[in-house]
């Protein structure tokens, strides 16, 4: 696993190189519940050639068998022990602390319920339900204030609390909607208390996933900088970054060290193609990067590129000044015009 300055080079395709794919599913399989442009057809090539899907997510509102058969319906056979939730990765990291049999105070769907059973704790609804601990997730469009007055009263209480995740928002077909994080930071501000979180990036969501699906040569396929691509750093293996999520052209080049993907592509098509060589080059105005057919360069205030091609070769390079320039921290200089060139 790499900390890349650049984006690397792969001469054969990823889903030769990597046994497993450790996909994550808001949006890089589908976005609201639709399929995403490309990935049904990749995902199916993958597959029949022999690569092991595993569908990674940070979602702990269904059960990965609702979640299998959603795949199904769209063209992705799946099963569920193809799934793995954070609601799994945090049912485990609960049963690690408590007692078999303990109440759980449940703030979320069915997907935490279920894999609260699956590690033989009883979830309850009300925090004078005497629970042992308190798990809140991502429940849905319907979720409601009283249930976040619920997790409060408990957690006040000095119950130990617990959430499956802390992403921000979710993507769906009108934009991004507010996440589990959102309704989690409501909670921290009421009690000014701080949840164990497994979902990624942390480390209970990787351990989680290698023991599911006992992959030997993992990458991780995600669209977040803050959850799959530093829970891959976490975790020490590669990544690949596909820009049909929340991650904009901007904020890729803008990442420090932990959030930089080994591989980026436009979309899952990535998966099934070699990744080409970016190169430094020399220049008169100092060192430049070169992929396909453009090269980038930085001049002090500004990233600049020029060139024709593919556009996501412009964008790699465009990577490697900006990280080069940036070191380990996040690259400050002016990309927008750079960007503009590319056309993304």
């Amino acid at each position: 696993m790499s900390h890349p300055t650049r984006p690397e080079a792969s001469e054969s395709p990823l889903h030769k190189t990597y046994d497993t794919a450790l996909l994550d599913l808001d949006g890089v399989v589908y976005a609201g519940g639709y399929p995403i442009p490309h990935a049904v057809a990749s995902l199916r090539e993958a597959r029949e050639d022999g690569m092991h899907l595993a569908y990674v997510t940070n979602n702990a509102l269904r059960t990965p068998q609702a979640v299998a058969e959603h795949l199904t319906e769209l063209g992705v056979p799946a099963g569920a022990s193809d799934v793995i939730t954070s609601a799994q990765a945090v049912a485990r990291l609960i049963a690690e602390q408590l007692q078999p049999g303990a109440r759980v105070l449940v703030i979320g769907g069915e997907g935490l319920r279920w894999a609260l059973r699956e590690r033989g704790m009883e979830p309850v609804d009300s925090a004078d339900d005497e629970p042992a601990a308190v798990v809140q997730g991502y429940g849905g469009p319907s979720f409601t204030w009283d249930r976040l007055a619920e997790a409060s009263y408990a957690v006040a209480r000095g119950v130990p609390w617990f959430a499956s995740n802390t992403d921000l928002t979710i993507p769906g077909p009108r934009g991004l909607a507010p996440g589990n994080g959102a309704a989690v930071e409501a909670v921290r501000l009421a009690t000014g208390a701080e949840p164990q979180v497994a979902g990624k990036p942390q480390p209970p969501m990787h351990r989680e996933t290698i023991l599911r699906t006992g992959a030997e040569r993992p990458l991780v396929v995600g669209d977040r900088l803050d959850t799959d691509i530093e829970g891959a750093h976490t975790g020490g293996v590669d990544s690949l970054l596909v820009l049909t999520g929340v991650t904009s052209p901007a904020q890729l080049l803008a990442a420090e060290l932990h959030h930089r993907p080994t591989y980026v592509a436009a979309d899952l098509r990535g998966l099934l193609v070699p990744q080409p060589c970016v190169e430094e080059t020399a220049r008169a105005a100092g060192a430049g990067f070169r992929c396909g057919g453009w090269t980038a360069s930085a001049d002090g205030e500004s990233l600049l590129v020029e060139g024709a091609g593919d556009p996501y070769d412009g964008l790699r390079a465009l990577c490697a000044a900006a990280w080069t320039v940036a070191g380990g921290g996040a690259c400050a200089l002016d990309a927008d015009k750079a960007l503009g060139q590319l056309d993304l």
